[in-house]
């Protein structure tokens, strides 16, 4: 537990402080607009690049990515059920759907990288490879399906994944691992300074973006999904990859993936596609706060199977 703890606490520390600067105005909001662009276009594809082009696909955890996925499609379907909530309405839904399937890229990659190292990091990159255009393709049809007024254009999920640099950093990284393709010791060391670089700036802008004066209007409704989200994900996972056969490190790093809260990005695309705005901006609040109790929790459960 204490080393879990020393890899969490930085975490949570360096989030907080994205709040600090956010609160009192020393960082302009529009300066971690600009810096969640320069991560998202390059500094986090520099990171999955690196970690992937540098890890073992002969003996890929393919159980790992079975496992994660099939938990994503389960609590993607269960959202469905939030329909039969009192007073639920359509857009909201849609949102509860999104929340299920999405996770903290960030956080996943910090924590696997300061508690296994470089193996750790392509692990996280390799389940990142497959559960972000999972996600996408379920929360856009999730979104639009459930929006009262849709769009005037259909959005397509399929061209939308096209566009996404983190889907071309993955495939690019598995390219170069699968057909054993070194990196040249300057590339290595240019990607190596620009993934430092991502993970401490997307900490930064996850903590600016946590909008707590959002929890004000948050209720039972917020804090329920929230927990089925944070809990269920990774039970589903746990479920799934140990019916499977899965153990060891590959299961830690699963378990971990799923225990991340939602992705600070899901606001936006509730915004664009019709979802419950209010609703996405609670979640991303409530769902951080809560991941310092309920990460814990789940690394219990890691020792416990005695897959660390």
């Amino acid at each position: 537990m204490s080393a879990f703890l020393t890899a969490l606490l930085p975490v949570i520390l360096v989030v907080g402080l994205g709040q600090f600067l956010a609160r009192r105005g020393l960082v302009a909001a529009e300066a971690f607009r600009a810096l969640d662009r320069l991560s998202f276009l390059i500094l986090l594809p520099a990171l999955i690049i690196r970690a992937l082009a540098n890890a073992e696909f002969d003996g890929a955890p393919w159980l790992m990515l079975g496992a994660l996925m099939a938990a994503q499609v389960l609590l993607g379907a269960f959202g469905l059920a939030a329909s039969f909530w009192p007073g639920m309405s359509r857009p909201s839904v849609g949102t509860i759907i999104q929340s299920n399937v999405r996770w903290n890229t960030i956080i996943g990659l910090s924590l696997g990288g300061l508690l296994f190292g470089d193996e750790g990091l392509a692990l996280v990159s390799l389940a990142a490879a497959a559960m972000i255009p999972l996600a996408n393709v379920i929360s856009v049809y999730a979104l639009v399906s459930h929006a009262e007024r849709p769009p005037g254009t259909k959005p397509r999920p399929l061209l939308a994944l096209t566009r996404n640099p983190l889907i071309y950093a993955c495939l690019i990284g598995i390219g170069l691992a699968s057909f054993h393709v070194r990196l040249p010791v300057i590339a290595d060391e240019t990607l190596k300074m620009l993934a430092n670089a991502a993970i401490a700036l997307g900490l930064l802008s996850a903590g600016a973006g946590v909008d707590l004066g959002a929890l004000k209007l948050a209720g039972l409704k917020t804090f329920t999904w929230s927990l089925v989200r944070l809990i269920g994900l990774p039970a589903l996972t746990l479920a799934v990859g140990l019916a499977i056969g899965l153990s060891g490190l590959p299961l830690a790093i699963a378990l971990i993936c799923a225990a991340t809260p939602t992705a600070p990005n899901s606001y936006v695309l509730a915004r664009e596609l019709g979802g419950d705005t209010t609703l996405a901006a609670n979640f991303i609040a409530a769902q951080t706060l809560l991941a310092a109790l309920t990460l814990p929790l789940t690394w219990v459960v890691i020792l416990w199977l005695g897959a660390a």
